[in-house]
């Protein structure tokens, strides 16, 4: 693995299956052996969103931009997976 491909943090955004339906992300690199199974299966059994790597440098802005992301879907307003790729894209470079 280089060292490129190690310094990025692979996520899923997805809708739980069920009654109540509400939008989560996943932050699959930053699980542990404790929670990995479970956070992965609730994943897949949900529908999924949107999924991509966000660099390690700038996660934290990241993070927030996902997080907001997240929000505004479960308060049903509008929000586009482009809209956030493009917020995404020039954090941490």
């Amino acid at each position: 693995m280089s060292t490129a491909e190690s310094s990025r943090i692979m996520y899923e955004i997805y809708r739980e299956e069920g009654y109540d339906r509400r939008f989560r992300v996943v932050y699959f690199t930053e699980l542990s052996e404790h929670n990995k199974e479970i956070e992965i299966n609730r994943a897949m059994a949900g529908s999924h969103v949107h999924d991509g790597f966000i660099a390690e440098r700038g996660k934290e802005a990241a993070k927030e931009a996902i997080a907001s992301f997240v929000a505004r879907l479960n308060a049903g307003e509008p929000a586009s997976t482009d809209e956030l790729e493009a917020t995404l894209e020039g954090i941490g470079d």
